[in-house]
């Protein structure tokens, strides 16, 4: 029998504020600001959050992930619209409990063959293996073949993440392997990165927040030299700075594609208004 193919994507992705050539559903956690609850992206936009918090920066505000049941639904729907297969990527199981719910949720739907992918990352780290898998659908790839495609690009995906505060990543308990030098750490503007497992760790602490662009801009150059990569920045109230890295990288190499994306709210949430991310893919 031949495979339909479908693909299943969380919000944290960004992809929503992407255009897909391939139908792709969408499972959204649940922004809660100042005691009131908003769909990612469906209900607030990431600019319009960014302005908010920033705005009223003791706003009360924590997420939650999709509920299982909801996740289910969505399966639901793909089995409904004739698909046998789905893809359903998502973000690093380390920074949420979303990859938890897609597996639990498989089990309430039969008849479907469900492959939860946890991508280890977020933002267009997550987005990159979305649009790899629409390519792989669209040139005639098996759902196993793809899986098996994703999980070697996923293992090539770096991002290193720049926060203008670590009070959001604290509050929320997003940060591994900080509490050492948490009081220290409070004072600076620390580089962290994803590690190979999905997990979010300090990488360098550093004094200010002009030293520690720098310093980024001077990690990436030294990391993709002699190497085929395509690179992402995703920012959040900073789409100025986003653009002015992006034209560094360019001049350090011309030729180099840099997507420029917003963070969506919901992890827009835990990490804080100023917040740059800059990551690659080596191909």
């Amino acid at each position: 029998m031949s495979e339909k193919i479908g693909i299943v994507v969380c919000g944290n992705s960004g992809v929503d504020y992407m255009k897909l050539d391939y139908p792709v559903k969408m499972i959204r956690s649940i922004l809660n600001l100042g005691g009131k609850e908003y769909e990612d992206y469906v209900d607030i936009q990431a600019k319009e959050f960014y302005d908010m918090i920033q705005s009223n920066p003791d706003i009360d505000v924590s997420t939650s992930q999709t509920a299982t049941g909801k996740i289910a639904s969505v399966y639901e729907e793909l089995k409904e619209e004739g698909y046998t297969d789905v893809i359903a990527i998502v973000i690093s199981s380390k920074l949420s409990g979303t990859y938890q719910g897609a597996v639990l949720a498989k089990d309430m739907v039969s008849d479907l063959n469900v492959y939860v992918i946890d991508s280890r990352s977020v933002s267009y780290g997550e987005a990159y293996l979305v649009l790899e898998a629409i390519k792989m659908i669209k040139a005639g790839s098996k759902s196993r073949e793809i899986i098996d495609s994703l999980e070697k690009i996923r293992d090539n995906i770096y991002i290193y993440v720049l926060v203008d505060t670590l009070k959001y990543l604290v509050k929320n308990g997003r940060l591994s392997g900080a509490q050492g030098f948490l009081g220290t750490l409070l004072k600076v503007k620390p580089l962290l990165h994803v590690q190979r497992d999905g997990t979010l760790v300090p990488f360098e602490k550093i004094r200010t927040t002009s030293k520690a662009q720098a310093r980024l801009l001077e990690v990436v150059k030294s990391d993709i030299e002699g190497k085929n990569v395509t690179m992402f920045i995703a920012y959040t109230n900073n789409e100025d700075k986003a653009i002015e890295i992006k034209n560094k990288l360019i001049e350090f190499r011309p030729g180099l594609t840099v997507e420029v994306v917003p963070l969506t709210p919901v992890v827009g949430a835990h990490a804080g208004p100023g917040t740059l991310g800059v990551g690659y893919i080596v191909l």
